[in-house]
């Protein structure tokens, strides 16, 4: 079982994960940001990964510690739990459509980090999350996961589907990449033979 716990403790936050990634899509999330906890259940639910996550932060002074430091935690106990990343295919990517809204999301879990987001949204606030806290979420966490991430919202109108197509998006996509290819038979997928660092 690819199991890793990470925990986490700075004068702003402390925030313990554990993650399992060859679960049945279970999750206990409690991040004090109710709508970051609805998308994380998105993610543990449609990827089938076990996630435990629970965060305390300076919520008094914004959600923005607690949500970076979530994603940081979350994107290290992935990459932890993916170890060489020997055997899985590495690649995956999903369209995501909730009623009115599309989104394509795209993962290479290469241990080379990098985001590209398109994905607007209007609003200032999703229930006790601010917006602009979105994309930040999964730019820190496809760096501490080690993913090269793009995430798409072709359209789309309103916010809280928008958003939540982009997390259920990733999850699909993510558990196609991080699934064990039978055909690999354990090898690393890459030509180098290892995965991660420069280009």
């Amino acid at each position: 079982m690819r199991i890793a716990s990470i925990e986490r403790r700075t004068r702003e936050t402390s925030i313990a994960v554990t993650v399992n990634l060859d679960g049945t899509g279970q999750a206990a999330v409690a991040t004090g940001i109710g709508f970051l906890d609805h998308m994380l259940e998105q993610l543990a639910r449609h990827g089938l990964i076990d996630l435990d996550i629970q965060a305390e932060g300076d919520l008094h002074i914004d959600g923005h510690h607690t949500v970076e430091d979530t994603a940081i935690v979350l994107g290290q106990a992935v990459a932890k739990a993916l170890g060489d990343r020997a055997g899985i295919r590495r690649f995956g990517q999903a369209l995501s459509a909730m009623d009115e809204t599309l989104t394509r999301v795209v993962v290479d879990v290469s241990g080379r980090p990098f985001l590209v987001w398109r994905v607007r949204l209007d609003r200032p606030r999703l229930g006790d999350l601010d917006t602009e806290l979105i994309g930040h979420w999964f730019q820190a966490f496809a760096f501490h996961a080690g993913l090269t991430l793009h995430v798409e919202t072709l359209y789309g109108d309103n916010n809280h589907h928008i958003c939540e197509s982009c997390f259920k998006g990733l999850a699909r996509a993510l558990r196609e990449a991080c699934a064990l290819d039978p055909q690999a038979a354990g090898a690393v997928p890459s030509t180098k033979g290892v995965l991660g660092g420069s280009l």
